[in-house]
């Protein structure tokens, strides 16, 4: 995969949890988006996280796992890992100690490992109530957390997570000018052309998932047809 994930401007993200048709996963393939991200928080094991990978894995689209803990962690048919911290959470456990639980893993490889840093900031999602993330923050705020993972911890991706609900444009914008060498993602409420162009003039790369269960692929093809 090399550094390839770092010129993605879209890519899309698919819930083990959630059921796709074989012509829906066919269309998504060849939608134009640029990488698959396997990934959910709720109910998400290694079995449904393996048999998500095995119905997409034949088109031959990047694919990425973003494990919700240890329990869906899957090497193997994946290009890439996705580890999140999340920043703005008291609980430890969402920073680093998850973290420390599937790194004792004798099989891990490194070489597949991204560390996300994530920022999140719908209270009502279900990533936000798991984590504990304090979502109730300033642009400021976040645009300041932000800062701190790439220029102190180094973190190559930072990720906004509205989550469900689309977020604030001014809030991406002042994280976009708050970071210099991290690859900036926008997740949340994507469900059409115009908010996918509008997110895309401060994230590097866009992220599109509950549209494509809500709306259908169509709406999905839109999205990447709006900042292609």
């Amino acid at each position: 995969m090399n550094m390839k994930w770092k010129t993605w401007a879209h890519v899309t993200k698919l819930d083990p949890d959630k059921n796709l048709t074989e012509d829906q996963i066919a269309e998504i393939a060849t939608s134009g988006t640029d990488a698959l991200i396997l990934s959910g928080t709720l109910n998400i094991t290694r079995e449904n996280m393996s048999e998500l990978r095995d119905q997409v894995k034949e088109y031959g689209l990047p694919l990425v796992v973003e494990p919700a803990g240890p329990e869906s962690v899957v090497f193997e048919g994946i290009d890439l890992l996705y580890v999140a911290s999340v920043m703005n959470t008291p609980d430890a456990r969402w920073i680093v100690g998850k973290h420390r639980d599937w790194a004792m893993n004798p099989s891990i490889v490194w070489e597949k490992v991204i560390p996300e840093a994530y920022i999140v900031l719908n209270p009502n999602s279900a990533v936000g109530k798991v984590t504990g993330a304090d979502c109730l923050i300033s642009a400021q705020e976040a645009a300041a957390y932000a800062s701190v993972a790439d220029h102190y911890f180094k973190f190559p991706i930072v990720y906004i997570e509205y989550s469900g609900t689309y977020g604030n444009p001014e809030v991406v914008r002042q994280v976009s000018q708050s970071i210099e060498n991290a690859i900036l993602y926008y997740g949340g409420g994507i469900d059409s052309g115009e908010k996918a162009a509008k997110m895309a003039q401060y994230a590097d790369t866009i992220v599109v998932g509950n549209a494509v269960y809500d709306k259908g692929v169509k709406t999905l093809i839109e999205t990447v047809q709006a900042i292609s």
